[in-house]
């Protein structure tokens, strides 16, 4: 659970970089979603780490309380990603395969909550897995939301 901090720490500085260039994610329905989608993801990770580092706690606690977490961050996810695909506005990085990769990361987030309520621990498992892919896919997120940003600064 060590990307907890790391979500965290990308969380605090995706948000700098967005009041730093608000206007132009005011601006561009693209840039508006995946900001939101990138705090949210990140943010998931922290309080799913967060949820799972609590003592005492069966894992059919936990996978109820992941359950409710990751279906809220799959519907923000997915609405985004369509939201910013109709406005047509900046097509950087999207695409339907990053829409299935980060849709899968979700879903798998999902399947592994339902195991733990079901009381299969190796939804443990299969949840870190998720979590360290769904890691590198909002990294890279966050990245094409720069880039983004770089392309539409007024000159």
């Amino acid at each position: 659970m060590m990307v907890g901090g790391g979500s965290a720490a990308l969380v605090g500085l995706i948000f700098v970089a967005m009041s730093i260039n608000h206007e132009v994610i005011i601006r561009n329905t693209t840039h508006k979603n995946r900001a939101i989608n990138m705090l949210t993801g990140f943010s998931a990770i922290f309080m799913a780490s967060g949820l799972a580092l609590i003592g005492n706690q069966h894992l059919e606690a936990l996978g109820f309380e992941w359950l409710v977490l990751w279906v809220i961050a799959t519907v923000i996810f997915v609405r985004g990603y369509v939201i910013a695909i109709r406005s047509g506005m900046s097509s950087v990085g999207l695409n339907a395969p990053r829409l299935a990769g980060g849709t899968l990361c979700y879903v798998v987030e999902v399947i592994s909550a339902i195991f733990l309520i079901l009381g299969y621990d190796s939804g443990l498992y299969v949840a870190a897995v998720a979590i360290i892919v769904l890691f590198a896919f909002l990294i890279s997120g966050a990245w094409l939301l720069m880039i983004g940003i770089y392309e539409d600064r007024p000159k």
